[in-house]
């Protein structure tokens, strides 16, 4: 409407809006992504073996009829949902261009195309919208068209190697706990991902930081750590809950795609029934973090 006013000066998106994991992974255009039919799919077979013990056979024994073992299965569940932003822009807006509000000044008001705009707006919303959920969203099925999917989220589907600070500072204790149970349990960690908001990230460059030196040059910025187990990057990423930090094996991570009319991110005109040109955004996914053992996390950090 022609009361959202036009102003001049240049554009600038204001908000910790950056979108790491989801950059990582293969973004909005559906690289390295999985296809699926159905909203809900499997993320994991998991299977586990007996812990390692020495054999004692004896030949008599060898000869005779074993029991045989039966190695069990289950089933990890995430599911996609659906990301949704419409786009509504009046006649009378879209040709008002020249309409300023605010300092007037000699300049060419940014925003030439209101419609245009407010699409480029919306589709950053949905990455925002969908790197939130990737990192904190709670699962819920869709089981009726009256209920929501919602994703699981890494911080909610991390549950075996993680560990609850209770309000400590976070430590290289902390950390090295975590990364010791990971490489118990399995993970390959191959490719880790240490995922911080801005307070725990320089608490982690606290911590594995070393400056040399120099007269000229001072402070760091950790982006890489060598464990016992691997080399881990480090992100800072602002959808990470300022109390927690994640240990994630980017390399099982892939977006989900139900797609619609064979495109995996939809943008379509809808009905005009008056002077206003309508449109939406629309897209069905979810994110494969692989067997939930594969990751890790520390929670309920200190924040101060």
């Amino acid at each position: 409407m022609r009361e959202d006013l036009n102003y001049l000066g240049m554009l600038y998106e204001i908000g910790a809006n950056q979108t790491p994991l989801l950059n990582l992974i293969g973004g909005l255009q559906g690289a390295n992504a999985v296809m699926s039919k159905s909203f809900q799919f499997p993320t994991a077979q998991p299977y586990a073996l007996s812990s390692a013990s020495q054999p004692a056979i004896t030949e008599a024994e060898s000869v005779s009829s074993n029991t045989a073992t039966t190695v069990t299965r289950g089933q990890d569940l995430n599911t996609a949902q659906i990301f949704q932003y419409t786009v509504e822009v009046s006649h009378a807006k879209q040709s008002t261009t020249g309409e300023l509000s605010g300092l007037s000044a000699v300049g060419v008001q940014p925003v030439q195309d209101e419609f245009e705009f407010q699409k480029m707006a919306q589709f950053r919303q949905m990455a925002i919208d969908l790197e939130y959920s990737m990192i904190n969203g709670t699962y819920q099925a869709g089981s009726d068209a009256t209920t929501a999917a919602k994703m699981r989220g890494l911080i909610n589907a991390i549950t075996t190697n993680t560990t609850a600070a209770a309000g400590a500072s976070l430590t290289k204790a902390l950390m090295d706990g975590v990364f010791a149970q990971m490489a118990a349990t399995g993970s390959p960690m191959e490719n880790i991902l240490i995922m911080a908001n801005a307070f725990q990230k320089q608490q982690l460059t606290d911590i594995y930081g070393y400056v040399p030196t120099d007269r000229f040059v001072g402070g760091s910025n950790v982006t890489r750590i060598e464990t016992d187990f691997c080399t881990a990057n480090v992100v800072f990423n602002p959808q990470v809950a300022t109390d927690d930090v994640i240990i994630s094996e980017l390399s099982v991570l892939r977006p989900v795609f139900v797609p619609y009319n064979g495109q995996i991110v939809t943008f379509e005109t809808l009905a005009q029934t008056a002077a206003s040109k309508k449109a939406q955004w629309y897209a069905q996914i979810g994110i494969d973090y692989g067997a939930e053992e594969y990751h890790g996390s520390v929670t309920g950090l200190a924040t101060a």
